[in-house]
């Protein structure tokens, strides 16, 4: 844990850390460019998801919807993981202390970035039809909830 905080100490006094902490209108940029990149994402997750439960429009199979939109999911997910090192540079010491900051990043965040790049690799052969066999929908349905989770864990975060 001390090596921990001396990195998390080494962060907040960086050169990228230090000016998000101290600058009046950077932080609340940089967390404005995070949440959208994260609308991206999740909202790219919850439409392939919700193509494999059987929700939505049938102009496409959900292995085409997939292709369509795995590039634009991968953007998303890049401007994320970007925004939110920022965002935790600027106070990783105190986010470390933060209950709701832990569950999300060692629970919830892995166990969802596991699941999602497994549907991923699993719908091109489940989503070939307009059908989505069983497993697929239970693995869609699963997705968006611990993707919930994660939104869930992020929102408490400055409640603890």
């Amino acid at each position: 844990m001390d090596l921990l905080m001396s990195w998390a100490r080494w962060l907040e006094t960086s050169p990228w850390g230090y000016p998000v902490r101290t600058s009046e209108w950077l932080y609340p940029f940089i967390q404005l460019i995070h949440f959208s990149g994260l609308s991206l994402w999740i909202g790219t997750n919850i439409a392939i998801d919700m193509r494999l439960i059987g929700i939505g429009r049938r102009r496409q199979t959900a292995a085409e919807l997939h292709d369509e939109l795995f590039t634009w999911n991968w953007i998303g997910f890049a401007i994320v993981v970007l925004g939110g090192f920022l965002l935790f540079s600027s106070s990783a010491t105190t986010f470390l202390h933060n209950a709701a900051f832990l569950v999300k990043l060692k629970y919830l965040v892995p166990l969802a970035l596991a699941w999602h790049i497994l549907v991923q690799a699993k719908t091109r052969s489940w989503g070939q039809t307009d059908d989505t066999p069983v497993p697929a929908k239970l693995a869609g349905g699963l997705e968006v909830c611990l993707w919930l989770s994660v939104v869930t864990a992020a929102v408490l975060i400055p409640t603890y």
